[in-house]
């Protein structure tokens, strides 16, 4: 079938799923198969950045989280953490014209006072410059770690508690979820992992407990449109019963 009959019917399904979020894995060993510096990895995995936010963005998807720096990440050598935030700095600039014109609002989440000044600088300006578009939400986890989000929001929680404006018998799920960096999204329907790993590797650990998990062996730089298609077409194959049986389901 070919590839924009199956994004027409795509688009046309109600139950895509609302938010999706993509460990993109393998820019390194893309790299290192072509005798490359790691940093062009990285560099071409832009373009598949560019491909996944058009496409969720024409899908209709409401948000996309990229896995861009983990918190883990920093450990990497000092050249390559410094090439990539001048990297992720130069897109931003040049590709806020076309994600304001696309209707795209940028969010982050992570450690982002740890970020140089002037990709932090670029970031809240891309923020704010979005602030107001109504399309897909493209949310970027930048010097994020899941564990380290669960620990704040817990600080948080505490903090409430011994000021006296939370009584610990009513902390709950929802009350937790309230704390976490995305309060105001919806929590994955679908995760992408590229390069064929197993692992969950520290992301949206509370928000994914219900996710459905997709691995494909293709490398971060080679992932198509068709790629995600096929992630959403497998998708949307799955019953999700969130712990029930299916005779419990909603019959649609």
């Amino acid at each position: 079938m070919e590839l924009n009959h199956i994004e027409e019917l795509l688009k046309g399904n109600p139950n895509l799923p609302r938010h999706i979020g993509i460990i993109m894995d393998g820019n390194g060993r893309w790299a290192k198969k072509r005798r490359l510096p790691r940093i062009s990895g990285h560099h071409a995995g832009i373009d598949s950045v560019r491909r996944v936010v058009n496409a969720c963005g024409e899908l209709g998807i409401q948000v996309l989280t990229l896995y861009t720096f983990s918190h883990e990440n920093w450990k990497r050598p000092r050249f390559e953490v410094s090439a990539l935030m001048k990297l992720l700095l130069n897109t931003l600039n040049k590709e806020i014209e076309e994600l304001i014109e696309k209707d795209v609002k940028i969010k982050c989440i992570g450690n982002i006072e740890r970020l140089p000044e002037d990709t932090r600088d670029s970031l809240r300006e891309a923020s704010q410059l979005t602030e107001n578009n109504s399309g897909l939400v493209l949310n970027l986890a930048l010097s994020y770690g899941s564990r380290q989000e669960i620990a704040d929001a817990i600080k948080k929680i505490t903090y409430k508690v011994r000021d006296g404006l939370l009584d610990p018998e009513d902390i709950n799920d929802d009350v937790i979820r309230d704390h976490l960096q995305t309060a105001d999204l919806p929590d994955p329907d679908l995760v992408i992992r590229t390069s064929g790993e197993f692992r969950i590797s520290n992301f949206l650990l509370w928000q994914i407990a219900y996710s459905e998990i997709f691995v494909t062996n293709t490398l971060w730089p080679d992932f198509q449109k068709k790629d995600l298609f096929e992630a959403i077409e497998d998708y949307l194959k799955r019953e999700r019963r969130f712990g029930m049986v299916t005779e419990q389901l909603p019959q649609t």
